[in-house]
């Protein structure tokens, strides 16, 4: 969660080999959108961010849901117009939860719950 509003995580299916190298090949691809935004190259900031979405829906951040529950996905939703809500509400600190989330991810053990 960034700023009240809900994110989805990587997917936990992913080994970690996986997520390291897409993670990895997220980190370049954007790093390559800054390239080209600084270079006020507009054909390659398209292929930058191309790439970026490419491997955020391969590392289940984007596209199609990874979880088999049945649950709506809420990405990019405002916490408070979801059903977690009430859970939203009880949350005494909104940084508290999202550096609790950053721990979750940084020990590899980031589920959906970790981060909604």
């Amino acid at each position: 969660m960034v700023r009240g509003r809900l994110w989805r995580c990587t997917n936990p299916g992913l080994s970690q080999d996986e997520r390291r190298q897409l993670t990895r090949e997220l980190m370049q691809a954007r790093a390559a959108v800054g390239r080209a935004k600084r270079a006020a190259d507009e054909e390659r900031v398209r292929m930058a961010r191309a790439a970026v979405n490419r491997t955020k829906v391969a590392l289940g951040e984007r596209g199609a849901v990874w979880w088999t529950d049945g649950a709506p996905d809420y990405n990019r939703h405002l916490a408070r117009n979801t059903p977690y809500r009430e859970w939203f509400a009880s949350i005494p600190d909104e940084q508290a939860v999202q550096k609790g989330a950053e721990d979750e991810k940084a020990r590899g053990s980031a589920t959906k719950e970790a981060c909604w």
